[in-house]
C-alpha cells in the first residue's frame, strides 16, 4: 500500500469541490486498512474513509489527515433457506452494480434502491432509502474493522441501531468502526413494494417483474436528477422532515394537498420536495453558481467553479427560508469531511 501526499479530493466526490488530502491511500484488504490506520496514528492525524464521495463535502482548505479510499471488493451468495439467499459484499463494491446483479439473479429486496450512487459500505451509514424501502430492511449484519481494538467484528442489524437516514455509524459510539462488508438477506419469492405514486403504474398489469421495477425506477430517477458527470451534486441534499402531527395542522389547512406518511406514534414524515416546491416556491431557485434542480427541489446543484463554502452558504439559506415559511427545521443528508 502506498501513501501519497497532497492529493486533490474534488475528483473523488460528486460535488467536485474542496481541497486536498494531506495524505491519501487505497485499502483493498483488511491488512492494508490496518496499515493505513496505523500510519495515521503514527502521524498523530485523523483519518477519513471515503467511498464514491456521493454524500460528502470536502472543506475548501482540504483535509489535514489521512483519507483512506475503501476498495475492499467481493460478492458471495449463500442459500440459507429455500426462499432466502444471503449476499455478502465488500464495502468498496458499487452499490448499483450489486442491485443490478441481484435483479438479474431474480432476488428480491434491493430493487427499489436502484440507481442510487455510492459504494456498498456507505449504505448502512446513512441507511439509504427510496420508494418505501430502506437498506436496513435487508441487512443481516455489517462487518467492521474496530479501530480501537484493531480487529474485525460482525455487528448484527440490531446493534447497528438503524433509523431514518441514521445508524450507529453516524453516532459517537460507531465512529470507531470502518465498514468492510455488508450482508443482505434477499428473497426468491416476489415481494414488490409499490406504494409510492411513481410506481403505481406497475400495478396495473398484475405483479411486475424485478426488471420492470428496476427499469421504472431508473427512468424516474434519471428524469428527476441531473447528470452527475456534468454538474456537482449529491442527489437529495436534505432529509425529509419527521414532525409532530399536531405541529403542522396550520400548514395542512393552508396546503391541504400536503402529503404525509406515517412515522413513529404522533409523528408524520413530510416529503421535503413538496415543501420546497409547492410551499416555498424554491424549485429551480438560483443563487450565483448554486441552485435547486428545476426537476427536483431536493437536489442541490453546484455549477463548475463553485466552492464548498458556496454549497454550505446556499444550504444554510434554504434551511432558513424553509423555517421562515413553515417553522420546520430541516436537516442535511450530506456530511462534511472532518
Amino acid at each position: 500500500m502506498s501513501v501519497i501526499e497532497h492529493v486533490p479530493l474534488s475528483p473523488y466526490t460528486t460535488f467536485k469541490t474542496g481541497g486536498a488530502a494531506r495524505y491519501f491511500c487505497t485499502a483493498t484488504t483488511i491488512a492494508e486498512l490496518k496499515t493505513a490506520v496505523d500510519f495515521a496514528r503514527a502521524k498523530q492525524l485523523p483519518f477519513f474513509v471515503l467511498g464514491s464521495g456521493s454524500n460528502v463535502l470536502v472543506p475548501d482548505e482540504g483535509y489535514n489527515g489521512v483519507v483512506i479510499l475503501m476498495a475492499c471488493l467481493g460478492r458471495e451468495y449463500t442459500s440459507v433457506r429455500e426462499s432466502v439467499v444471503e449476499l455478502t459484499c465488500g464495502a468498496g463494491e458499487q452499490f448499483d452494480e450489486v442491485v443490478s446483479e441481484t435483479v438479474a439473479r431474480g432476488l428480491w429486496g434491493l430493487e427499489n434502491l436502484s440507481h442510487i450512487p455510492g459504494t456498498v459500505g456507505a449504505t448502512p451509514v446513512q441507511n439509504v432509502g427510496a420508494y418505501g424501502v430502506e437498506v436496513a430492511d435487508t441487512i443481516v449484519s455489517v462487518t467492521v474493522f474496530d479501530t480501537v481494538h484493531m480487529r474485525t467484528e460482525v455487528l448484527t442489524a440490531a446493534v447497528c441501531l438503524f433509523g431514518y437516514r441514521d445508524s450507529i455509524f453516524k453516532q459517537v459510539a460507531g465512529r470507531r468502526y470502518i465498514i468492510t462488508a455488508v450482508t443482505f438477506a434477499l428473497s426468491r419469492v416476489p415481494q414488490p413494494q409499490l406504494e409510492y405514486a411513481d410506481l403505481a403504474p406497475l400495478t396495473e398489469a398484475g405483479v411486475p417483474t424485478l426488471a420492470d421495477i428496476r427499469a421504472t425506477i431508473i427512468a424516474v430517477r434519471s428524469a428527476k436528477f441531473p447528470d452527475w458527470g456534468v454538474v456537482g451534486t449529491a442527489g437529495s441534499f436534505f432529509k425529509n422532515p419527521t414532525v409532530a402531527r399536531d405541529s403542522i395542522m396550520t400548514l395542512c389547512k393552508k396546503f391541504p394537498a400536503l402529503p404525509m406518511y406515517p412515522a413513529q406514534e404522533g409523528y408524520v414524515k413530510i416529503p421535503l420536495g413538496f415543501i420546497l416546491d409547492k410551499v416555498c416556491g424554491l424549485k429551480g431557485y438560483h443563487q450565483g453558481l448554486m441552485s435547486l434542480y428545476e426537476k427536483q427541489a431536493l437536489v442541490v446543484v453546484a455549477e463548475r467553479g463553485a466552492t464548498t463554502q458556496l454549497v454550505e452558504q446556499f444550504a444554510d439559506n434554504i434551511t432558513r427560508m424553509v423555517f421562515e415559511k413553515t417553522q420546520i427545521v430541516i436537516e442535511r443528508e450530506v456530511t462534511m469531511m472532518k
